[in-house]
């Protein structure tokens, strides 16, 4: 039975998203361009990218999109798990486990983790995959929880190690998804002691004491 246009479609869409991330996680998203993506997924509509999602910014959305669903259904089930919890690192591993699972499930290549490192510092995108990618219901309650047990800290100190919170997953993340790429992951290495090594630090950036400033 021949594909239905739709059907053709579909895998069309999902064949250009599986492509532009691994191009995007490569060399970045300004060095590739939407005819390079549709050329390198096959595709002899050099405007295949255009058609299907507009431009490279909801490519770039939609690619975060794609993974977001099981990270936030992980997300959700932690949370229902550890509810009313007093232990910090139940909270701190409500922000980290869901992502961390979510790639180990991905097998060996992935991409999403350096796609993620390269379009949260991209001038143009950040904020939007950031509103995409940080701010879901699933990340805020982790987060209400994760105050509740820490020292009230300044608005501007409390932001600013949100910040440094999200950077150490992004990156380190995808330090471990290169390395398990390339091969040079320590033999001992898993997701599992990413997760804990993470958690770990990011309940020391969370108890750490505040210097007075003027």
């Amino acid at each position: 039975m021949s594909q239905s246009k739709s059907d053709r479609g579909s895998e069309t869409r999902e064949l250009i998203l599986v492509t532009a991330e691994r191009l995007f996680a490569e060399h970045g998203v300004e060095a590739v361009s939407n005819r390079q993506v549709s050329e390198a997924a096959g595709q002899s509509n050099n405007f295949a990218v255009g058609y299907h999602f507009g431009s490279k910014e909801e490519l770039v959305v939609a690619i975060v999109r794609r993974h977001s669903e099981s990270v936030e259904r992980r997300r959700t089930e932690m949370l229902a798990e550890i509810a009313g919890s007093p232990d910090l690192r139940d909270w701190m591993s409500c922000l980290v486990r869901p992502a961390t699972e979510h790639l180990a499930s991905l097998g060996i290549p992935s991409w999403y983790a350096r796609f993620i490192a390269q379009v949260t510092t991209h001038p143009a995108l950040r904020e939007r995959v950031r509103k995409e990618s940080f701010t879901s219901r699933s990340m805020q309650q982790a987060h209400e929880g994760m105050f509740r047990l820490i020292p009230r800290l300044p608005e501007d100190v409390r932001q600013e190690r949100n910040d440094m919170g999200r950077m150490l997953v992004v990156h380190m993340c995808a330090e471990r998804e290169r390395a398990l790429h390339e091969g040079t992951a320590p033999p001992h290495s898993t997701w599992e002691s990413t997760t804990d090594s993470l958690v770990d630090a990011l309940v020391g950036l969370w108890l750490a004491p505040v210097t007075a400033r003027r």
